[in-house]
């Protein structure tokens, strides 16, 4: 009986190609199809599945990776061999390849006999596959050796569930069995003692993100080998995920072994990692603890050892920390605050202060910053400096800042009302990063304007020079669509961060707002004036007007007025209030100037 011929489908945008391959096939005896387009493939494939494919990776808007991959996450189609096709002659792209599921790769130009000879070895493995599957159907009888094949499996799927499979070291699983080990000897000798030591790479997301996962992996490998070399054959290394490393000292007097090993730790770590097309630097944070009778569960040593690695990173990374009792409380407290922070955003705890900024030429108030406070019920007033970073880090910050947004939008909304005063106040309101971040940041605003029927052009938006150059794809868009709406920009904390030129002119900045780090050293004795007089300058030159934050003393009230900043803000003038007192200060139509105060 005559084989069906194989259905073979050759998927390139070059025509020569084509006709080449196409010619050569036919003459061979196969049924051949031709696709010029990713797009077109994928529906000859979905119409009528080949039983091979070639296929070429660089085409126009679906290139061969993709091709592959969504053939091989097709059910339909996941088991029909792709052979790549391609002029790219790169390791790497070899090795995406096979990574997406092709199961061999050529490289153009071609030899039609080795692309002949590579096709026909595909296809008999098929067929070899198939006559497989009828074997396995008459091994069932084989049950003794089936039964020894399932046993030596089970052993190797055990290795596997115990090792972590990029470095081959222990796994969480392990570790935590090592631990429970260790812990329960504890028992049986209350003198027993060993160590616990949780490491974190410092770093590492950045070299993942801006050299890849490949590079990522290579990195964590070599770590685990060097970590391996001060390691005693008694020690446990286990790869706990991600960037993160677990240690295990057994049979220690006490902590100085743990001191002594991350010390040494921090000294390999201290040498560039020379991988296979990058040299890279990195550094590890480490938090330690040390295994007594005391514990109850092996769960609680790795936790307080996390504890004290967030407690080194806190303290400025690349060093190690020491759990200690007091840190679990203090956690236990941050995790109690983020629950009443959660609570708090729904049962509107907030409330919203405003700090006058006064023009310097006029001495008047010109307009508000507006600041979040929070009246726990317990508690009383929560410093911002503790909940603000809790609700960056959970997320909660985006609620919070539309709260805040709204409220102050609609506060300056009921002053412009009430005509209190005979030209308009203006609104500073922070952004976050990660308020920044959000995508759907400018229908919050919208929604906020029209519900408060504030005029934008009063609003003024302070933005951190990190939220700019963290997300610099899409804060040009941002700012310009906040332009539009006439909202003024304001670059708070200027001269902390990137301070580049370079996002200053491409981007649409209205006002620079200097640290208060840098006015508090302000004085009558001040000869050098650090970088104010520069940021003023740069301010000047590319027409934007300044305000200087935390002012406290006459002097720097006269040197910044001297210097020409044109607004400031702090304690001389007035602390933030609550928006009832505002109204009454500025019913007073207060005015500072230099010459009335004392010097």
């Amino acid at each position: 009986m005559n084989k069906t011929p194989a259905d073979i489908l050759i998927v390139d945008d070059t025509p020569e190609n084509l006709r080449l391959l196409s010619r050569m096939l036919t003459k061979q005896g196969y049924n051949v199809r031709k696709a010029i387009s990713g797009q077109m493939a994928l529906r000859a494939v979905n119409t009528a599945p080949p039983n091979l494919i070639l296929l070429d990776i660089m085409m126009p808007q679906v290139d061969g990776y993709e091709v592959c991959q969504q053939l091989k996450n097709n059910p339909q189609t996941c088991e029909i061999p792709i052979i790549f096709l391609s002029a790219l002659d790169d390791v790497i792209d070899k090795v995406k390849a096979f990574k997406v599921g092709g199961v061999d790769y050529i490289t153009k130009p071609f030899h039609l006999e080795e692309v002949l000879i590579r096709i026909q070895n595909q296809l008999s493995l098929q067929a070899a596959e198939k006559e497989v599957l009828l074997l396995n159907t008459q091994l069932e009888m084989r049950v003794q050796e089936r039964t020894k094949q399932l046993e030596e499996a089970n052993a190797k799927l055990l290795e596997m569930a115990l090792h972590d499979s990029l470095t081959g070291l222990a796994n969480r699983v392990l570790f935590m069995d090592r631990l429970k080990q260790a812990l329960d000897y504890t028992q049986v000798n209350s003198e027993y003692k060993f160590a616990v030591m949780f490491l974190d790479c410092d770093r590492f997301k950045v070299v993942n993100d801006s050299l890849g996962h490949l590079v990522g992996d290579e990195l964590l490998i070599a770590i685990s080998g060097r970590l391996q070399k001060v390691l005693k054959p008694e020690d446990t290394l286990a790869r706990l995920g991600g960037d993160e490393f677990g240690i295990l000292q057994i049979n220690i007097q006490d902590i100085d072994p743990a001191v002594n090993l991350a010390n040494q730790i921090f000294e390999l770590l201290s040498y560039p990692f020379k991988l296979l097309r990058h040299e890279v630097f990195i550094n590890a944070s480490i938090g330690i603890t040390l295994g007594n009778n005391n514990y109850e569960k092996p769960e609680y040593l790795l936790r307080d050892a996390d504890t004290a690695m967030y407690q080194a990173k806190a303290s400025g990374k690349a060093r190690y920390h020491i759990f200690t009792p007091e840190m679990h409380n203090s956690a236990l407290q941050l995790l109690q605050l983020e629950t009443d922070l959660r609570r708090a955003i729904n049962q509107q705890e907030f409330i919203v202060y405003y700090q006058p900024i006064i023009e310097f030429n006029t001495g008047k108030i010109t307009g508000f910053e507006a600041l979040v406070r929070w009246y726990h019920p317990q508690r009383g007033i929560v410093s911002p400096g503790l909940f603000i970073p809790i609700a960056e880090e959970t997320g909660l910050i985006n609620p919070l800042g539309n709260l805040v947004m709204r409220e102050a939008c609609h506060q300056l909304y009921k002053w412009q009302q009430q005509k209190i005063t005979d030209y308009p106040l203006t609104m500073s309101i922070n952004l976050s990063v990660r308020q920044f971040a959000q995508p759907n940041l400018i229908e919050q605003v919208d929604k906020i304007l029209t519900e408060t029927q504030v005029n934008p052009q009063n609003i003024k938006l302070e933005i951190t020079e990190s939220a700019i150059m963290e997300n610099t794809k899409t804060a040009d868009i941002l700012l310009k669509k906040l332009r539009e709406r006439y909202i003024k920009l304001c670059i708070d904390d200027f001269g902390t961060g990137y301070s580049s030129l370079s996002y200053l002119h491409l981007f649409p900045v209205d006002t620079l707002k200097i640290d208060r780090s840098f006015i508090w050293s302000i004085d009558d004795k001040s000869t050098d004036l650090g970088l104010v007089p520069a940021i003023i300058s740069i301010a000047k030159t590319m027409r934007m007007n300044v305000v200087a934050e935390g002012i406290e003393t006459p002097i720097q009230f006269k040197q910044l007025k001297k210097l020409k900043c044109d607004f400031g803000q702090g304690f001389l003038f007035s602390k933030p209030l609550e928006a009832e007192k505002i109204t009454q200060l500025l019913k007073t139509n207060p005015q500072w100037q230099c010459s009335t105060m004392n010097n």
